[in-house]
């Protein structure tokens, strides 16, 4: 089996499992945006934006340096996996520590402005703290999962941790409702403690789905081998911090506007449902998202576990023709059935859904910032395997630089359309970056003739699609049609040879 063949195996085992949870994860936009206001819908966002980004600091890094170490100590992996382990738990009980007897002043600075009861704020975050620190903990015994090669068992957990999310949704913003109603049995001592419409469910069920998939975890657990190594953990921390930060940076450029808007916006937007509003269309964009995230789940193990192979800059550069081909395919699919998936999109009534909707020219901007990070992310091997991760410290921080000041320039004038500008921005900054400075330290021969062209022609077609044709569904899908058959044409000789081989 040819090495490209064997790596789009993994990353679609990975990537159904990935697709699986967020399309499920995705149909929970349509019933929080028909339960909750904009406004409200805002805080969700909000919270999250949060999360996300205390995920990449309670992590440390420590996932990638957990793949560069196995490939570099390939006799003493349980050294490896335990050190990992232990910085992890290390870090999350200080994080509760330092954090949960201070919830009243984080909710606070998190959402002063927004209105809503304060003390249910406390209550979110006193939530999300516990959701941050079980997670935290599962973080080492999932990647070694993907790195010992169980794809099926990673997807079964994360599968069910969102089943479980999905299901305590429905049962909180839906059954309980209708038993109470309709007065099924049991409906009166459900009266007793149930609040309607109340968002703090949603941050309940995701603490349950994350204990419950910790405790499955806990077989990969109790396997470890207490073979701890101070100077190898030394080690491991200098290569991770740089990944570290480079980690935050990144979540700054995914999140930090959605943490912004509701500090610099005006209250009247607020009000309006601004934040909510881009956060629905950003759902949108996340379907772009789902497949760089499978492709980063597989890739990640791949490129360290070849790293030693002599055709490997051959290998990562077809692996890039391949991926830029996906990407603006469903770039451009996506904008085309435009129409059909903002339907997913809906408020309680004819003006809330209205009023989602006038989030939608955000769409193909967020979607060719994903492009772009999708592209960086699969530049980012140079970095990995020749021990300079400074240079991700480097890039990603140029990246969290520009979102920071212009997004404190430009939304309290331009609200959430600038941030998706610049979102894209950054994320296409970063790609230029780490190509040039990539080709300097650690040359891969890519097709960049080839690779851009592609990218511009995808942007062509968007364009055509969103804003010369008003987004109507038929002579988008015509363009998509063409722009597949064209790629599948330039490719087929190359792909007729990957398909033949064993």
């Amino acid at each position: 089996m040819s090495t490209a063949k064997k790596f789009a195996g993994q990353t679609a085992i990975y990537g159904l499992s990935t697709v699986a949870s967020r399309v499920l994860n995705f149909f929970l936009t349509a019933l929080y945006t028909r339960t909750y206001t904009p406004a409200v819908y805002g805080v969700l966002n909000t919270m999250y934006a949060y999360v996300s980004m205390l995920n990449a600091v309670l992590s440390f890094g420590m996932e990638t340096t957990f793949f560069r170490y196995l490939n570099k100590y390939e006799n003493r992996k349980d050294t490896v996996y335990t050190n990992s382990f232990i910085a992890i738990i290390s870090i999350g009980i200080a994080f509760f520590a330092a954090t949960f007897l201070f919830a009243d002043n984080i909710a606070t600075w998190i959402l002063g402005k927004t209105p809503g009861n304060h003390n249910d704020y406390v209550l979110f975050i006193q939530y999300f703290i516990y959701v941050l620190v079980i997670d935290s903990f599962s973080v080492i015994p999932f990647a070694k999962l993907r790195a010992d090669g169980r794809p099926a068992k990673y997807g079964m957990l994360k599968i069910i941790n969102i089943l479980v999310f999905i299901t305590l949704n429905l049962l909180f913003i839906k059954v309980i409702p209708f038993v109470i109603s309709h007065h099924i049995a049991g409906f009166e001592w459900l009266s007793t403690w149930y609040r309607p419409n109340w968002l703090g469910y949603v941050f309940l069920s995701n603490l349950i789905a994350s204990a419950l998939t910790f405790m499955l975890l806990l077989p990969e657990v109790i396997k470890l081998k207490l073979k701890f190594d101070v100077a190898m953990l030394k080690e491991m921390l200098l290569y991770s911090w740089p990944v570290l930060i480079a980690n935050i940076s990144y979540i700054i450029n995914e999140n930090l506007d959605k943490m912004m808007l509701p500090k610099l916006l005006p209250i009247n937007l607020i009000k309006h449902g601004d934040v909510g509003i881009y956060g629905a269309g950003c759902k949108i964009a996340l379907f772009l998202s789902i497949f760089i995230n499978a492709f980063r789940l597989g890739a990640e193990p791949f490129f360290f576990s070849h790293a030693k192979n002599k055709n490997a800059g051959e290998t990562y550069a077809r692996i890039m023709n391949y991926f830029i081909i996906a990407v603006t395919l469903i770039f451009v699919a996506l904008i085309a059935n435009i129409e059909v998936l903002k339907y997913f999109i809906h408020g309680k009534d004819a003006a809330e859904t209205k009023l989602y909707w006038s989030g939608l020219g955000v769409v193909p901007l967020l979607l060719f910032g994903y492009v772009s990070l999708g592209i960086y992310m699969n530049l980012s091997v140079w970095y990995k395997l020749s021990d300079q991760t400074k240079y991700g410290l480097y890039i990603s921080g140029i990246g969290a630089i520009l979102t920071i000041a212009l997004n404190w320039i430009f939304i309290p004038k331009y609200s959430y359309m600038a941030s998706a500008w610049i979102s894209l921005i950054a994320y296409a900054t970063m790609m230029v970056l780490s190509y040039l400075w990539g080709q300097k330290n650690y040359p891969i021969p890519y097709n960049i003739k080839k690779n851009i062209s592609y990218i511009i022609a995808s942007i062509v077609i968007v364009f055509l699609s969103f804003y010369v044709f008003k987004r109507n569904i038929f002579i988008g899908n015509a363009l998509l049609i063409l722009f597949a058959l064209f790629t599948f044409y330039t490719e087929r000789k190359e792909l007729m040879l990957m398909l033949k081989k064993r």
